[in-house]
C-alpha cells in the first residue's frame, strides 16, 4: 500500500498546560483513529536551515514546516480524507500538505 507524508504548516504552541493537554488529546485521538495505517506519528519540527550547493542559509526564524506524519493509504484521495480530519486544521490554525512517498 502506498505511503503518504503529511507535512504540517502553521499551528502554534499551546499557551497553558491545560491547553497543551487538550491539544495532545486531540492529536492522540486522531492518530488512534488512523489505526494500523499510521506508519509514523511524526513530531513537531524545530527551526530549520536550508542547505544548498553554495552553503547553509539561516531561515531567519521562519520554518516552512511545523511537523510531519507518515500514513498508509490506498490512494491520494484516501490520504487527503485522513488529513482533512487532522487537529491542526481546527480553527484555521494550520494546513496539511500531502505527498506520496515514492517507492524506489
Amino acid at each position: 500500500m502506498p505511503k503518504f507524508i503529511f507535512v504540517y504548516h502553521g499551528g502554534g504552541r499551546p499557551k497553558t498546560p491545560e491547553e497543551g493537554e487538550k491539544v495532545m488529546a486531540a492529536w492522540g485521538a486522531w492518530m488512534a483513529g488512523i489505526g494500523d495505517d499510521l506508519v509514523d506519528g511524526g513530531n513537531p519540527a524545530g527551526m530549520s536551515k536550508t542547505v544548498t550547493a553554495s552553503g547553509v542559509k539561516d531561515n531567519g526564524g521562519a520554518n516552512p514546516m511545523s511537523g510531519y506524519t507518515l500514513v498508509n493509504a490506498p490512494t491520494m484521495d484516501a490520504a487527503c480524507a485522513i488529513a482533512a480530519t487532522c487537529p491542526i486544521l481546527e480553527g484555521g490554525a494550520g494546513t496539511v500538505e500531502v505527498a506520496e512517498a515514492m517507492e524506489m
